[in-house]
């Protein structure tokens, strides 16, 4: 097994990636949130409504697991989407114990204005698309590596 070398600090404030992880996320969601404000959506809801119109209808566990939420979290956002015209919620036919979520003609007809929201980051950030790119797939393993990690299973080798 490899060496771990940290450096001479390992606890410097600008080396620790829970720090550059929660500022890069506090400062990008506050990028989005006057984008998404004329269309009455919050960050969280906006996730929700991406997942939806990538597919629809969804189960409420579908949808806790495509955006990494637990039920309890979820239930408001959806609940304030139904409110707002954007999304119903039914009980399944098939199994009652299944609430499905599915977009509503309002909510549906959003999509052409939320479009033009990845644009406009993009050009705030000022970064090229490729960055972005590789950021979102070097996130993407960050994102694989702590779910083994919480989930108690052995850490891929480094390479």
């Amino acid at each position: 097994m490899e060496q771990i070398d940290l450096g001479e600090d390992p606890l410097a404030l600008e080396r620790q990636v829970c720090f550059a992880l929660s500022v890069a996320s506090r400062n990008v969601i506050s990028l989005y949130r006057p984008l998404l404000a004329p269309l009455d959506l919050t960050h969280p809801q906006y996730l929700v409504m991406l997942a939806l119109w990538e597919r629809e209808p969804r189960s409420v566990k579908d949808l806790c697991g495509v955006l990494y939420a637990d039920p309890a979290t979820l239930s408001p956002l959806l609940k304030r989407l139904e409110s707002i015209g954007y999304v119903s919620r039914r009980r399944s036919a098939e199994d009652e114990r299944l609430l499905t979520v599915e977009l509503t003609a309002k909510g549906r007809e959003l999509r052409a204005e939320a479009e033009k929201i990845p644009y406009r980051v993009v050009e705030l950030l000022g970064m090229r698309v490729s960055e972005l790119e590789e950021l979102n797939a070097t996130l993407g393993k960050v994102i694989a590596a702590t779910r083994r990690a919480l989930d108690g299973q052995p850490a891929k080798p480094a390479g």
